[in-house]
């Protein structure tokens, strides 16, 4: 398991650093190697915040804590990101998706540069990542883990490109394309 932690806003403190990772060992038995944790430590006047972001496997989770001291906001973080896990893996084994080969998709995320109005909107940053062909309901899963208002994915039973998004009445939509 690799640990990244930054502290913002505070001195480094091995200390906490020690502590943070004493914390997240305990993600080990939930999810396979390997496990990539990057934790930010903020200090904001007398608030004490927390954030972890862990990605294994083709999932990421993330979670924020705050609080009046620190370890007990790293307390808190390293319970709710457990949380997660444990319903993450439930899901899991009680949907027993079937095996697929991992697929690699791109998203690219497009913002208008607006400096003068007869410029077309460029690609400012484009996001490779890794991910196996998922179920409408895994994708769901994913999508709630993520915290996201929408997923691009594969379809495993079809190996078709889908989008699943939340919608405003809470519940939820899908796009599905055909092939010709």
């Amino acid at each position: 398991m690799q640990i990244t932690t930054t502290f913002r806003h505070m001195e480094p403190s091995d200390a906490l650093k020690g502590y943070a990772e004493e914390k997240l060992e305990r993600v080990k038995k939930y999810i396979d190697e390997p496990i990539v944790v990057q934790v930010f430590l903020t200090v904001e006047k007398i608030r004490h915040l927390a954030e972890v972001t862990i990605t294994a496997k083709g999932i990421t989770i993330k979670a924020a804590e705050e609080s009046n001291d620190m370890y007990a906001s790293l307390d808190a973080v390293a319970d709710k990101i457990e949380r997660q896990l444990r319903r993450f893996k439930e899901r899991i084994k009680a949907h027993k998706p079937s095996e697929a080969r991992e697929r690699n998709v791109q998203k690219a995320i497009v913002e208008a540069k607006s400096i003068d109005e007869s410029k077309e909107p460029v690609i400012v940053k484009t996001k490779s990542f890794t991910m196996k062909p998922m179920s409408v309901e895994e994708a769901v899963m994913q999508m709630e883990l993520l915290h996201k208002d929408f997923l691009v994915y594969t379809e495993a039973s079809t190996e078709t490109i889908s989008v699943v998004y939340r919608r405003k009445d809470g519940n939820y939509g899908l796009i599905a394309t055909e092939n010709p």
